[in-house]
């Protein structure tokens, strides 16, 4: 019935595992899933596809939310709304900071809400923090993956073009990369008491050159080391939800 499936994701209201992957494109959905043992697809409506499975024997989803922050966060709440607790966004980035390379992983500390969402639900002054034993969670899968992997600050950014309002603001401030959909995620996990990190594969560094064509070539987010990336970072970020899961039950 209808009535049992919430109405933006068609996800079953009750039920779903407490930890989850969430990622932009169902496609890469799919493909962690692949990783789970016993996958089984809950649903894919519009841009939200959903599956569940095992992680190491930890029942997890993994769930695409699309692109941009306003329809990423209308999966967040339903997926918090059908008992899903624990969050890792997995996603990629364009790096800002000097020494972080194509393939390598981000670990957000926290980010910037610039996400064009969050700015009509709190006063911009509101942080968007990851929570401490996520990125503690994430640091360690990553070393123990043999990833390289760095920790800082991202800039969630509504906008992908770069248009006629330049990059800047943010000069010297440290920043380690720039995504689209974390600080969503961050605050509303902390309006609704829930754990939520964030790991990122560069997939090009500082986003205004990636759209010059005649000095970087273009950005183009399907090659091989990018693609190597992720597959490190699916790993990463599975493995992130089971040490979370497991630090609970100690």
């Amino acid at each position: 019935m209808t009535q049992d499936l919430l109405p933006i994701t068609r996800v079953p209201r009750t039920g779903l595992p407490e930890h989850a992957v969430v990622v932009g494109d169902p496609a890469r959905a799919a493909a962690v899933a692949r990783l789970l043992d016993g996958t089984e697809e809950v649903s894919y409506h519009r841009e939200y596809r959903v599956f569940r499975g095992s992680w190491r024997g930890l029942p997890v989803v993994v769930a695409s939310h699309g692109v941009g922050g306003p329809g990423a966060i209308l999966l967040f709440e339903e997926l918090a709304d059908a008992g899903v607790g624990t969050f890792v966004r997995f996603g990629t980035a364009g790096a800002i900071r000097p020494g972080i390379a194509d393939g390598d992983l981000v670990i957000a500390e926290a980010a910037v809400r610039d996400d064009g969402v969050t700015q009509q639900l709190l006063p911009p002054e509101y942080p968007a923090f990851a929570a401490p034993e996520a990125v503690l969670a994430l640091e360690r899968a990553a070393r123990e993956a043999g990833a390289p992997h760095h920790r800082g600050v991202v800039w969630t950014r509504a906008a992908f073009q770069p248009g006629l309002i330049p990059l800047t603001g943010y000069d010297g401030a440290g920043l380690a990369a720039i995504e689209m959909e974390l600080s969503a995620l961050l605050v509303t996990a902390s309006l609704r008491g829930l754990v939520a990190g964030g790991v990122l594969v560069v997939d090009g560094a500082n986003a205004d050159e990636l759209v010059d064509a005649e000095r970087t070539g273009g950005y183009d987010p399907h090659r091989d080391v990018v693609a190597a990336g992720v597959e490190r970072g699916s790993v990463v970020a599975l493995e992130a939800l089971r040490l979370l899961a497991e630090a609970d039950r100690a």
